[in-house]
């Protein structure tokens, strides 16, 4: 039996936590935060997931066996780094591999050294020559901060003063901290957006099924961009001829390129992908699950998540075939008021008692508040995902549930996954 402890309090820390709960082999399940949710299903600890000592001495107070984490700051810190030196079992790479994530330019160097094919870019430390030749380059352009900037750090620039006035930001204003002293400019690709992830073991990849997800937080894709307002799988744009050839153009050289250069990667990778006419091209890499992807994939894994994490964690992946579930996911995030800006805490949430038994809801911003009401904590709330036999009837199912979950300035989109219902209509017409 296996003590594990996932780092992270988000919607994909409580869908790892309650895919995890599927495996004979786990025995205690803690949390570092955790939410209102992942506190039903295990223990939350008041330590945050990038406090790396507290978490590496929690795991080894409470004779954790494997420590799985979530989100990217804890392994662009070392956590993974700090859990091995004290002989405990991590799933998630090292920092020297988590800067694919933590350093847009490392990671652009590394798909041009692995021959990935990606957008064209260029790097730079001085605000001056980025805007040199932003005025040489056709619009629009991305311009991106390097480092980790919570998901805030880049711009789809349509004009000139859009691309300077975010160079100024980053570099001038520090908007971003140092995250933003040196910047990424690329060619804006366009296309269709899609998520491909693998579990990676340091040489091989198992590719899991796809996703789609949704930034913006309003209808249309209009409005500021988010952490994520939904998704769903599989994805209409990727067939599994497609899922093969990201695994031997994408995944495997890049894995055998930081294996090379002595960072071999472990854990789940995480590749950004436009699909367009003209091929598939990568947008970025994460050194871990998508959120909230995560939500809508996991559910459709068949087979012990717990198991294959081990695997992982001691570099040997069991099978890189994996089964999955046909069946369609459709994830709806609903927000709190004002999010992504300002938003108020500490509202009482109700109607999950009112979901359908074979709906899912993980939590992400929700607390318990002192008098036992689970209350909203944070930006995103919740993650609504229905399951159907079509996208159609899992799209309906996530939407009729959605709108029982009842707080006050709750906010979500309207158009998750139709434009894959609305494919599929006119494939069949």
């Amino acid at each position: 039996m296996t003590r594990v402890l996932i780092v992270g309090g988000g919607g994909r820390e409580h869908a790892i936590g309650w895919k995890l709960r599927h495996s004979d082999a786990l025995s205690d399940l803690f949390f570092a935060p955790g939410n209102g949710g992942t506190s039903t299903i295990g223990t939350n600890l008041p330590v945050r997931a990038a406090d790396v000592p507290s978490i590496v001495r929690s795991a080894n107070d409470l004779r954790v066996e494997l420590v799985f984490v979530g989100p990217e700051e804890p392994l662009a810190l070392g956590l993974a780094d700090e859990l091995e030196r004290v002989g405990i079992r991590c799933f998630g790479p090292s920092r020297a591999a988590a800067r694919i994530e933590a350093s847009k330019h490392f990671a652009k160097d590394l798909m041009d050294r692995a021959g990935v094919p990606t957008a064209r870019w260029e790097t730079f430390t001085e605000a001056a020559d980025a805007k040199r030749y932003v005025l040489e380059q056709p619009m629009p352009v991305v311009v991106k901060a390097d480092g980790l900037a919570a998901g805030k750090g880049v711009a789809v620039c349509q004009t000139v003063e859009d691309a300077t006035a975010f160079i100024d930001q980053a570099m001038a204003l520090d908007a971003f901290g140092e995250a933003g002293s040196r910047i990424v400019i690329e060619e804006c690709l366009v296309g269709t957006e899609v998520s491909a992830f693998a579990l990676c073991d340091g040489t091989k990849a198992a590719m899991t099924v796809p996703a789609c997800d949704y930034k913006p937080i309003g209808d249309g894709n209009t409005g500021p961009n988010t952490g994520g307002m939904g998704s769903y799988s599989p994805s209409e744009f990727v067939s599994s001829a497609d899922l093969r050839a990201v695994h031997d153009d994408v995944f495997v050289p890049v894995l055998a390129q930081m294996r090379a250069d002595g960072n071999p990667f472990r854990g789940i990778l995480y590749a950004g992908l436009m699909v367009h006419s003209e091929g598939t091209k990568v947008l970025e890499f994460n050194c871990r699950m998508g959120d909230p992807e995560a939500q809508v994939v996991l559910p459709r894994l068949r087979g012990d998540l717990l198991a294959s994490a081990i695997s992982i964690a001691e570099g040997s992946i069991p099978s890189t075939d994996f089964e999955w579930d046909e069946r369609p996911r459709v994830g709806i995030v609903i927000a709190s008021e004002g999010y992504p800006g300002r938003y108020e805490t500490g509202v009482p949430i109700a109607g999950l008692d009112e979901i359908d038994s074979d709906t899912l809801v993980f939590h992400a911003g929700t607390t318990v508040d002192a008098r036992g009401q689970l209350v909203t904590a944070g930006g995103r709330v919740l993650t609504v995902v229905g399951t159907g036999t079509t996208m159609m009837e899992a799209r309906e199912a996530a939407y009729r549930n959605a709108e029982r979950v009842r707080f006050k300035g709750a906010q979500y989109r309207r158009d998750i996954a139709l434009r894959a219902v609305t494919d599929a209509a006119v494939r069949q017409a």
